[in-house]
């Protein structure tokens, strides 16, 4: 038997407390939520008791044609054209108790935001001391991301494997990655006819690792309408870490990507109290993660 301290899900998407208590009957005690809204369903959330706890983006800053600014409910306010907007958007996200900002920095102009308006919006998030973290799901949008000075890139390019000097600027920068490897897995097989291929993004990360990038789990979980593909909320972290094992990294890297990492990223006042034991040694077999006997929040047994 192996006990580990609770896992954290470094990309979520929480509607409701179902989803927070799936993610604790695998184990996973926080959750890391990439967008979500209305600000009374975000408190919602982080009032719930006996279940996972989140952090919380808010609204996420996308452009004005992109595939999130047309997803379904999507918030006009997260609509960003301008860095004169940029800066008012941090100042709602901050009024809204955001832990972090999420930008999307996929499409390019006119459909996306240009270099300048990103640039505002990491400045801004930064004078506010919020960390910020930018999807990115082709090349493209990793060099924006990389140009600005984000912090966190979450998912892993599908396009083509990440070029050498990126990585670098990322290494640089200390930018770290939540490559979200179940999703990827999921998008590429619906994006195939467009060149998309999971191995992309799969020998991204195993060039992440060799570069001494830091490497956080993240799933993507949601259940969104118009969402690509909906990984399950905490079952899919276990998958998530077979598919960093996988990519190079080792079982015990990958649990500390789940657990001490991203605490330490995103500045996590874990409670020591969130504890889960599984049958095994996961540092040796990462499959051993699945094998939970009993999950722990806050000191109260919740499995």
């Amino acid at each position: 038997m192996t006990v580990l301290p609770g896992l954290i899900d470094a990309h979520v998407h929480t509607s409701g407390r179902a989803d927070l208590e799936e993610l604790a009957r695998w184990g996973v005690t926080t959750g890391l939520d990439m967008g979500s809204w209305p600000r009374e369903l975000v408190d919602e959330m982080r009032a719930q008791k006996g279940v996972a706890r989140i952090r919380s983006a808010t609204i996420p800053a996308v452009g004005k044609g992109g595939h999130h600014a047309r997803m379904p409910g999507f918030p006009a306010e997260g609509v960003v054209t301008s860095p004169d907007e940029a800066k008012r958007f941090v100042d709602r996200r901050v009024a809204d108790g955001a832990d972090f900002l999420k930008i999307v920095t996929e499409a390019a102009p006119p459909e996306g935001m240009d270099q300048p308006t990103v640039d505002a919006l990491v400045r801004a998030a930064h004078d506010h001391g919020l960390l910020v973290v930018a999807h990115s799901v082709t090349t493209g949008a990793f060099r924006v991301a990389v140009e600005a000075g984000v912090d966190v890139s979450t998912h892993a390019p599908l396009d083509a494997v990440l070029d050498d000097d990126t990585i670098a600027g990322m290494r640089e920068t200390g930018m770290v990655s939540v490559p979200t490897l179940t999703m990827m897995e999921g998008t590429a097989k619906l994006l195939a006819p467009l060149g998309f291929r999971y191995e992309h993004a799969r020998d991204t990360v195993t060039r992440f690792r060799d570069a001494g990038v830091a490497v956080l789990a993240g799933t993507d979980a949601n259940s969104a309408p118009g969402a690509p593909f909906a990984p399950k909320h905490g079952e899919s972290m276990h998958h998530e870490l077979e598919l960093l094992v996988a990519a190079g990294l080792t079982p015990a890297e990958a649990v500390r990507g789940a657990t001490e990492l991203p605490a330490r990223v995103f500045g996590l006042a874990v409670d020591p109290r969130d504890r889960l034991e599984v049958e095994g040694d996961p540092a040796v077999d990462i499959t051993a993660t699945r094998n939970i006997t009993a999950v722990w929040i806050g000191g109260e047994r919740v499995r």
